[in-house]
């Protein structure tokens, strides 16, 4: 097996919601709801990567490692690679990019994230699941991707791929497998620090998708079907809702 590291990047300074990663689920912060479940995988080399020093301290306090980086970061992507770069990764380990809003995360799907990069031989792969209704397809904010046959990423997109001409679209679910990206990343250290050189493309700049900047730039994303369902929690409103699901 492969060395692999997991890093969850976590920004104070959230647009839509500051000071995520420190909201409470049932009393205990959204960050360590993460670190919990990532301990639960088979990775031992856990970070989270954050540019405040609230975060950090939270983390450390609950027995877990942090990283203060630059504050200046524009997405996470650039958050983890410094993480990488302080805690000197070898080049050929890999590091597992986990989503800090993500409170529920599963260990298996880590898990199987490690072995479909050491099974197949791949440096750079990311994971999908469906779609479960029509309005979550049609959702800009559900991205969506589709893929060649042999399991590599063709296009990321907030819009409907593909279209669907001969079907009245309320049939489409039924008529083709979409998949629903899922923000998680795996890459070998030497391949995140060639992604972080990339400039920014119009194709990303017009999705807002930080990965068809690879895409643009001739890396190959592999995709991992599976059938975990994401709950992130983007919003005050996210965190209200889950709170009042869980008993």
């Amino acid at each position: 097996m492969n060395n692999f590291w997991a890093i969850i990047p976590a920004r104070y300074g959230s647009t839509r919601f500051t000071g995520k990663p420190l909201a409470e689920i049932k009393g205990l912060p959204m960050i360590i709801h993460v670190l919990n479940n990532v301990s639960k995988s088979k990775i031992k080399n856990i970070y989270v990567a954050t540019d405040d020093t609230r975060i950090y301290d939270v983390v450390n306090n609950y027995g877990y490692n942090a990283i203060i980086t630059d504050v200046n970061h524009k997405n996470g992507t650039e958050r983890v690679n410094e993480a990488a770069n302080i805690l000197n990764i070898p080049d050929n380990d890999f590091i597992i990019n986990i989503q800090g809003d993500e409170p529920f995360i599963a260990s298996k799907l880590i898990d199987d994230l490690m072995d479909f990069v050491c099974n197949k031989n791949i440096d750079l792969a990311t994971a999908a699941t469906h779609f479960d209704n029509f309005d979550e397809l049609f959702s800009p904010n559900n991205i969506k991707i589709t893929t060649d046959l042999k399991g590599k990423a063709l296009y990321f997109s907030r819009s409907i791929i593909p279209y669907n001409r001969d079907l009245d679209c309320k049939e489409w679910l039924d008529s083709y497998p979409y998949k629903k990206h899922i923000g998680i990343y795996v890459y070998k250290k030497i391949i995140l620090n060639e992604l972080n050189k990339l400039h920014p493309t119009l194709l990303e700049e017009t999705e807002k998708l930080e990965q068809l900047r690879w895409l643009d730039n001739g890396y190959a994303i592999y995709v991992m079907d599976t059938d975990y369902r994401s709950i992130s929690v983007d919003t005050p409103e996210d965190l209200e809702a889950i709170n009042n699901l869980i008993v």
